[in-house]
């Protein structure tokens, strides 16, 4: 019988991740996206080509793949979501909440059934599963509910995979970095999870979610703002910038002993892969443009994101300020791209509320604290 995957999400990581480690599983993959043009390409190929960044540059053709939209054909993909083994996503943490709808239209149908489902939210958040679980159980009725609560799991995960910006002459084709890694938290009943090589079970999440969020999200959005500061275009060139690259280990540096101290990671084991990260940055083959990886500020230095989740976790842990947190965070409030919303709105709150109020306003902190005056001092002081 043919294993069914709906993944909502038919951008890059949703191809060159996601999606093609389902088919590698065995599973017939249904894409489901807004963007028309990317639903027709694949429904007229049938198939898309995975280039691994490296010297090689490795080609892997990705087939038994369809899409829809999810926008215009509610009826159909919920008739697929009825009929799924598994459901992931990789839209963006702002975009869960958008498709729990159609989720629960979908779960509606097969409420009646005795078949198990697993939902994955994909994405660079704390919870991700659990959010979209909230979001689409208000919408069932009891039945529904009730075939939940007995055959359907919202695991939690952590993604791990750099896409660098691209263009190909055939739009679906998309090159992603060889290193990745997945890691889902075993649910209660093992023997129904999805068995897909590359998906790694654990029993507790939180370690490698937050590694993965403390290191790699951290260590890139610090290399993209301090390399935007010293108008360094690439990635690549920015790690390799004697001056970037000692904010970047030194915000590590910090994020690391926090890491350490909370999850007991033995510090030679978390050097080498605070060291393995920076050298997935200096790929040249995955680089990326400093513009882009800094893209969406506000959201970064949110209070549960890359920068004040650590920063808070390391003041109560050490009771003591991290600095090069504190001055990332700052870098981050300096960032000028016009081409991007969130850094343009942070950019006009500065001029009409202030500093303060807009530190205060993104990032949750309370002014006096030593934290927020650290950033504030630091913004001053960066050039």
């Amino acid at each position: 019988m043919t294993k069914v995957a709906v993944h909502f999400g038919a951008g890059n990581i949703g191809r060159g991740f996601i999606g093609w480690l389902l088919v590698q599983a065995g599973y017939d993959v249904i894409f489901a996206d807004v963007n028309e043009k990317i639903v027709t390409q694949i429904n007229e190929q049938g198939q898309y080509d995975v280039i691994l960044a490296n010297k090689e540059q490795e080609r892997f053709t990705v087939k038994g793949i369809k899409a829809i939209n999810s926008m215009t054909e509610t009826e159909q993909l919920a008739a697929y979501i009825s009929e799924a083994e598994l459901i992931t996503t990789a839209v963006g943490p702002s975009i869960l909440p958008r498709i729990a709808e159609i989720i629960a239209k979908g779960i509606e149908l097969r409420s009646d059934s005795t078949h198990y489902l697993t939902v994955i939210a994909c994405e660079n958040m704390i919870g991700g599963s659990e959010i979209l679980q909230s979001a689409v159980l208000p919408l069932l009725s009891a039945e529904a509910k009730a075939y939940v609560n007995r055959f359907v799991a919202f695991p939690n995960s952590a993604v791990d995979r750099i896409v660098p910006n691209q263009q190909h002459e055939n739009p679906l084709t998309v090159t992603v970095e060889p290193f990745y890694e997945w890691v889902v938290e075993a649910p209660i009943n093992e023997g129904n999870a999805p068995k897909i090589t590359g998906l790694n079970y654990v029993p507790d999440l939180t370690p490698y979610i937050e590694r993965k969020l403390f290191t790699v999200n951290t260590g890139h959005a610090v290399t993209a703002y301090f390399g935007h500061i010293r108008n360094i275009e690439s990635i690549e060139d920015a790690i390799h910038n004697e001056k970037v690259l000692f904010i970047v280990r030194s915000a590590l540096e910090e994020t690391g002993a926090l890491l350490e101290k909370k999850f007991q990671f033995s510090h030679q084991e978390h050097q080498a892969y605070i060291d393995k990260i920076i050298d997935r940055f200096k790929n040249p083959y995955v680089s990326d443009y400093v513009t882009r990886v800094g893209r969406s500020p506000i959201r970064k230095i949110g209070e549960n994101d890359r920068f004040i989740q650590p920063a808070r976790q390391f003041v109560e842990a050490f009771n003591e300020t991290p600095k090069a947190l504190a001055i990332a965070i700052a870098a981050a409030m300096k960032f000028k791209e016009p081409t991007d919303a969130e850094a343009c709105a942070l950019q006009e709150a500065i001029r009409e509320q202030g500093l303060d109020q807009t530190i205060e306003l993104y990032t949750g902190l309370k002014p006096y604290t030593k934290l927020f005056e650290k950033i504030r001092m630091s913004y001053h002081e960066l050039v």
